[in-house]
């Protein structure tokens, strides 16, 4: 894409020696479910330690995805892959403002390498972003390993803490489906705490129009 920032990528062989341990380690993720109302989520937020899985902002669902080998889901040709609407983009703008004006820390950002997902990430502003197949789409699963693989390496990266403030991640809403306890809008955030013993905790959903209310919420 360009103009896009710097991107890191991780890749296969330290992907699958981490998913190798934690699955040794820790077996499968467990998952659970104790949502917080609005000023404690907000609390919580600004404390660091969580993993806010988003689904990638608005699409223009009249265009559809043709991946017919590895590495074409990288491509802004919305003739090629489903592109980001105008609003989608605004909303990416939005989410990336509200976060900053509620002082919510951000020590990482991973995206999919979908151009979606990574132009969500990069219009939320929130840091450099660094692509990962750990939340690869689900429909092109099979280019890394397969959908077991990608939800197992899913699991793992919402068990495990980030490495200062919370961890933003941005990817697809069919991984949230199979890897955790939601299934998200789209521009829709998942909060998740990790539980300290291999699993994570389920404990807000952030909608695209729930941001304006938790701006309320921290005014008062």
């Amino acid at each position: 894409m360009p103009g896009r920032k710097c991107l890191r990528s991780i890749g296969m062989a330290h992907l699958a020696r981490m998913l190798a341990l934690y699955l040794l380690v820790a077996g499968p993720a467990a998952a659970t479910e104790q949502l917080l109302e609005d000023a404690a989520l907000l609390a919580a937020l600004r404390g660091g330690g969580h993993n806010l899985y988003f689904r990638h902002v608005g699409t223009n669902w009249s265009q559809q995805d043709q991946v017919q080998e590895a590495g074409d889901w990288r491509s802004c040709d919305s003739t090629r892959m489903r592109q980001l609407s105008r609003q989608g983009r605004d909303d990416a703008k939005a989410i990336g403002s509200a976060l900053r004006r509620l002082e919510v820390p951000v020590g990482e950002v991973l995206a999919s390498p979908y151009c979606r997902t990574v132009e969500t990430a990069r219009l939320m502003e929130l840091g450099e972003v660094a692509e990962t197949i750990q939340v690869m789409n689900l429909r092109a699963a099979d280019y890394v390993g397969g959908r077991a693989s990608v939800v197992a390496s899913a699991q793992a990266l919402l068990a495990s803490p980030p490495p200062a403030g919370n961890r933003v991640i941005v990817a697809h809403g069919n991984v949230a489906r199979e890897a955790t306890p939601a299934y998200p809008a789209e521009g829709e955030a998942l909060v998740f705490a990790p539980d300290g013993e291999g699993g994570f905790i389920l404990r807000g959903r952030i909608t695209v129009s729930d941001w304006s209310r938790l701006l309320s919420v921290a005014s008062q």
